[in-house]
């Protein structure tokens, strides 16, 4: 069976990627941006929040050993869902909040773990719900970058 994909943007994309890479089941991980307006923008551009675009990871899983519903699961742990256009000290659009979905499927999941978070957290959720646009892949460096460099997610 082909692996599935899932995008999450949850703040800066060095540590979604590697709270999602260690994950039994996930077979690999990619940062960079989606949603924008600029195509191939750098991570520069995004920085100056003048391309629309946002941090995320792509996800590529097995689904026999992960589902995309325990993904979304992790999504809601790993930031807080109700700041809007920033997390913790990284502030900008680029570190909204956001799922990509690939298809109706993830759509609806999406959909339900967010009414679920919402009950659960009682505040309103910030987090959008957004069809897959193209995937920017981020420069090299930033690739598995806590990972290659020892920091610590925090």
């Amino acid at each position: 069976m082909k692996n599935e994909k899932a995008i999450f943007g949850a703040g800066c994309f060095w540590h979604v990627e590697e709270s999602f890479r260690k994950l039994k089941g996930v077979k690999k991980t990619c940062v960079g941006f989606m949603g924008g307006n600029v195509k191939n923008p750098s991570y520069k551009q995004i920085c100056n929040r003048t391309t629309g675009h946002i941090e995320v990871c792509q996800v590529e899983f097995d689904s026999k050993q992960i589902t995309y519903e325990k993904l979304l699961d992790v999504f809601w742990e790993i930031h807080d869902p109700t700041q809007e256009n920033r997390q913790g000290f990284d502030i900008g659009s680029q570190y909204s909040s956001t799922i990509f979905y690939f298809n109706e499927k993830q759509k609806k999941s999406a959909e339900d773990s967010l009414k679920n978070e919402q009950k659960k957290l009682g505040q309103k959720i910030a987090t959008k719900i957004l069809k897959t646009k193209e995937f920017y892949k981020a420069e090299e460096y930033h690739q598995k970058y806590l990972m290659k460099t020892g920091k610590k997610v925090s």
